[in-house]
């Protein structure tokens, strides 16, 4: 069974129409969490997930959304916040309230969170990568660093498919993974997107200037 690993989406839609676009064909396409936030289009990104029913678990930016508290956001973050509480229809946002902390998927092989398994609100950088993350599961999901990679150790799979709308990790395509359940196998990938389109969104939006800056470094 091959399966999609998709996370931190951040409202980037074009970043993520050339994902789905990309990625070789699986039988089923996972997301840990970031809907929304930073990028001018939270609703095209929500409707997308909806509309291929795709296991989601809730990110820190999905959970300030709907509960409008702003998790120690700085300005850039607290803006996209706000945008995407203005710009998410009633059943969207009810949509993303829906979403747990965490899912268990596949006969319980795998399991999805946003940042730590313990706290979904946690840090996880491949330097904190351990079988000791795992539980009874073949794979543990992550995201919320936008640092993509993947570990593979004798009691399973590690990994973070990266950010698909905020790279970080200094490559500015965006990024996702792939699973293998049969091999035991996870590939991280990544695709290039029309950057600048985005940038224009964003300023024409009125997001801060640095949430269209940063997509050209990926930082």
């Amino acid at each position: 069974m091959n399966v999609g690993l998709i996370a931190d989406i951040h409202a980037n839609r074009v970043a993520l129409d050339a994902v789905l676009e990309d990625m070789p064909a699986v039988d089923a396409l996972v997301c840990a969490g970031d809907v929304v936030g930073y990028n001018p289009w939270p609703g095209d990104c929500v409707n997308a997930l909806r509309e291929r029913d795709v296991p989601t678990v809730m990110g820190n930016h999905d959970r300030a959304v709907v509960s409008g508290t702003g998790f120690r956001f700085n300005d850039m973050a607290c803006a996209g916040v706000e945008h995407a509480v203005a710009a998410l229809d009633e059943d969207q946002r009810a949509w993303l309230e829906s979403l747990p902390d965490e899912r268990r998927l596949f006969d319980d092989r795998v399991r999805v969170v946003h940042g730590h398994p313990a706290d979904p609100d946690r840090y996880t950088y491949p330097g904190d990568f351990s079988p000791r993350l795992l539980d009874d599961e073949a794979c543990l999901v992550l995201g919320h660093t936008h640092v993509q990679h993947a570990e593979s150790y004798a009691e399973g799979i590690v990994v973070n498919p990266g950010s698909v709308g905020q790279p970080r990790d200094g490559d500015p395509r965006a990024a996702y993974a792939t699973l293998d359940l049969d091999a035991m196998t996870a590939d991280t990938h990544r695709v290039a997107y029309d950057i600048e389109a985005v940038q224009r969104a964003v300023r024409d939006t009125g997001l801060p200037d640095r949430t269209a800056t940063r997509l050209e470094r990926g930082e």
